[in-house]
């Protein structure tokens, strides 16, 4: 039987993630309320971030610019594309 939540970002009752995506109380949060489509679209977005900001995710800076940026997705105001920001083809 598939676990579902009340996606707080797709604000309807969705099939939820299988696991903790992440370590920590943050990660908690994100399994308790997010769903694995909003998961994919963090995904999206997370990779789309360390590529305009070069950014690594093992640097302890990058991971904590990563999280703030998690948070701000899922349970803030959203977390804006870059600026200049172009997606591909335009």
């Amino acid at each position: 039987m598939t676990r579902t939540v009340n996606c707080v970002l797709l604000k309807q009752e969705l099939p939820g993630l299988d696991k903790p995506p992440y370590p920590g109380e943050l990660g908690k949060r994100v399994f308790e309320h997010v769903s694995k489509q909003a998961w994919q679209q963090w995904v999206r977005h997370q990779v789309m971030l360390i590529n305009e900001y070069r950014l690594t995710p093992i640097d302890p800076a990058h991971r904590k610019r990563l999280e703030w940026e998690m948070e701000k997705f899922f349970f803030g105001d959203g977390s804006e594309k870059p600026k200049e920001f172009k997606a591909p083809g335009q």
